[in-house]
């Protein structure tokens, strides 16, 4: 029989409130060192992980410390000839990282910084006959880059580019029997691919169109089910 173990022990020397300004030092000063090991080797995911950074720091009300001009600098570098935006310089451009720079962007009221029409053309060009997304040129379909498509779009007010009642259509074909969300028809739920496809209702306004109305109770019932992390 299996035996639950926590996998750390908190002192009762352990501080009681949250130490914001070492939280916000450590995300400063993340990226001094170019040569660092960590920073080197999270360079596939390095979009997000500025947004990521740039949320807490806000959430912190720090977001000053960080230095805007480099940033913006490095979302205009990398974006692709396609139009697409990709997680560094030199990386192939993805729906992921096109959604991250461009919330980037939105948090400095700098979407000037890069080609708005030419990320539009990536984006609408991602777009299947069924109204599915796949997340770059590679071909994989994902319910995840239909939020990250529309999310995109919605950010930069080009909501029109694409066929959006296609895109809702797929989204809502992916709903299961148990009120989850899977990432294609058929495929399990997961409460990460919930948040995906719910985001995507609500902003293009179909969160309350009936399909989504009459299982709205199982949805939540699953979301407080599911053991899963967003990745």
């Amino acid at each position: 029989m299996a035996s639950i173990q926590n996998d750390v022990v908190l002192k009762d020397t352990a501080p009681k409130t949250l130490l914001i300004q070492k939280h916000a030092d450590f995300i400063a000063a993340y990226g001094e060192n170019k040569d660092d090991y960590e920073y080197c080797m999270t360079e596939y995911l390095r979009m997000s992980g500025v947004y990521w950074g740039l949320t807490a720091m806000d959430l912190m009300s720090q977001l000053k410390r960080m230095n805007k001009d480099e940033i913006l600098d490095f979302v205009k570098s990398c974006q692709d000839s396609s139009g697409g935006i990709s997680a560094s310089v030199g990386h192939d451009p993805h729906l992921l990282y096109t959604l991250s720079a461009i919330q980037i962007l939105t948090m400095y009221d700098s979407t000037h910084v890069i080609d708005i029409e030419k990320v539009v053309s990536f984006i609408k060009g991602l777009q299947k006959e069924d109204g599915s997304f796949t997340g770059d040129k590679w071909g994989e379909v994902d319910t995840r880059f239909s939020f990250c498509a529309v999310a995109s779009l919605y950010l930069l007010g080009r909501l029109d580019a694409i066929n959006v009642d296609k895109a809702v259509d797929f989204v809502a074909s992916c709903m299961n029997f148990d009120g989850g969300f899977g990432s294609r028809p058929g495929s399990e739920s997961h409460a990460g691919l919930i948040y995906c496809c719910l985001g995507t209702l609500s902003l293009t306004g179909e969160l309350e169109a009936g399909f989504i109305a009459i299982n709205i109770d199982n949805v939540m019932i699953n979301i407080g089910n599911i053991n899963a992390s967003i990745t």
